[in-house]
């Protein structure tokens, strides 16, 4: 009996190891989440499932996952804008940080498309976000359609920004605001579904 219990642990302590690993990780390293919406195309789309870092060093442009500010069962997925302290200004689409420009590649293809028709045949799939991108005055307005807006963030908090800014709901709006570092779960990192979406994000 002592040789049969022997053997097996001595045949599956591997798999056994493997499996106690991968639970510590899934409760303490990572996690998978599911993009829910359009608020951040072209990057990520709406159904994509990505893997996230919980312990990891926030930088400003990182895509992460947090809890929604209205509604705290709800998961947000956006960009990191404006790191805790800092003033946020944009100017005719033109990002300011403490008054230092910065580019956001990551929003060339909208921009291009958004001036080209205003992303009709792009939202051609809702009427209303149609409707939203044909009325503003800039590609990154603030809610009251101003194209010269800015944001102080406080300490302790991120400013957050979908990449599809005429109908993300972000952290340019009342009600969200700059974000709670303590309602960020993670640092999206891995898409890994569907299939020929595979990549780092």
């Amino acid at each position: 009996m002592k040789k049969s219990l022997k053997n097996f642990i001595k045949e599956w302590w591997l798999i056994f190891t493997i499996l106690i690993v991968l639970i510590l990780s899934r409760v303490f390293i990572f996690a998978s989440v599911i993009v829910d919406g359009h608020s951040m195309d072209p990057s990520l789309q709406d159904k994509e499932r990505m893997f996230t870092l919980k312990r990891t060093k926030l930088k400003r442009f990182d895509i992460v996952v947090s809890k929604g500010p209205e509604d705290l069962k709800k998961r947000i997925v956006k960009r990191i804008i404006g790191m805790p302290g800092e003033t946020v200004t944009y100017d005719r689409d033109q990002l300011y940080i403490n008054g230092k420009k910065y580019d956001e590649p990551y929003l060339d293809k909208y921009k291009k498309l958004w001036k080209k028709d205003k992303l009709q045949e792009t939202y051609s799939y809702d009427p209303g976000f149609q409707y939203k991108a044909s009325t503003i005055s800039a590609f990154t307005v603030n809610y009251n359609d101003e194209a010269k807006f800015t944001i102080k963030v406080p300490l302790k908090h991120y400013l957050l920004l979908g990449d599809n800014r005429p109908i993300s709901k972000d952290g340019r709006y009342p009600g969200v605001g700059p974000i709670s570092a303590s309602l960020i779960e993670g640092e999206a990192k891995f898409a890994f579904w569907p299939p020929k979406r595979i990549r780092l994000v």
